[in-house]
């Protein structure tokens, strides 16, 4: 399992970021034999059903440097740990609910040298600083999680897109979307990404 997913879609990696990457699958396949954060029939699927999926929020948006992150329900460190390894500049703050998942990400992100990651066990709730952005992978519908998290966002502007929510989601948002009301935008990620696993894939960028 290498990187060449990623860089068929990311060609400008760095050596050090092609590096970081490579180490991905075996490490994870490692601490999943450990403590289980990625369903063990997928482990396999990782660099494309979970690697190359966190980084579709890239090519939604280009962090700038000094750009803060707060990746709520990261689980095993997704998107969390793929961004940052894509985004050396800017900083990653990954929370979870379950502890032993953070102790996952903590690990996972000192052997690849990853400085700008925080991992913290802990509510989105409760976390007391603002963010320019907040991504997750699907953790409950968008509304719920638009009142956890609305007010975590920075007014402190500086992207060509308003700070806001950028979510992963899949399948028919139509219901889940009427029920939410609140300006967003639907970025489909067949349009991006040419593997058949992208085809029910969206991002759900909702600006605050």
């Amino acid at each position: 399992m290498t990187a060449d997913i990623v860089k068929k879609y990311f060609p400008d990696l760095t050596e050090k970021q092609l590096e970081q990457f490579e180490l991905l699958f075996p490490l994870y396949k490692e601490w999943n034999e450990k403590i289980n954060v990625i369903s063990r029939k997928d482990i396999d699927n990782i660099m494309l059903h979970h690697v190359l999926h966190s980084l579709a929020i890239a090519k939604i948006v280009g962090f700038k440097p000094g750009t803060e992150i707060l990746d709520v329900g990261t689980g095993g460190g997704f998107p969390g740990i793929p961004l940052a390894i894509l985004f050396p500049e800017c900083q990653f703050f990954l929370v979870d609910s379950i502890g032993k998942k953070i102790k996952v990400v903590e690990e996972i992100a000192k052997a690849l040298g990853l400085l700008n990651v925080q991992a913290k066990h802990a509510r989105a709730e409760d976390i007391d600083q603002d963010f320019e952005f907040v991504v997750s992978r699907a953790v409950t519908r968008i509304t719920p999680f638009y009142y956890w998290i609305h007010k975590k966002i920075s007014p402190n502007h500086f992207h060509p897109m308003r700070n806001g929510i950028l979510y992963l989601k899949g399948g028919d948002l139509k219901e889940e979307l009427e029920e939410f009301g609140k300006k967003h935008k639907l970025y489909d990620l067949s349009t991006i990404f040419e593997e058949d696993f992208f085809e029910t894939k969206k991002v759900l960028y909702v600006p605050i």
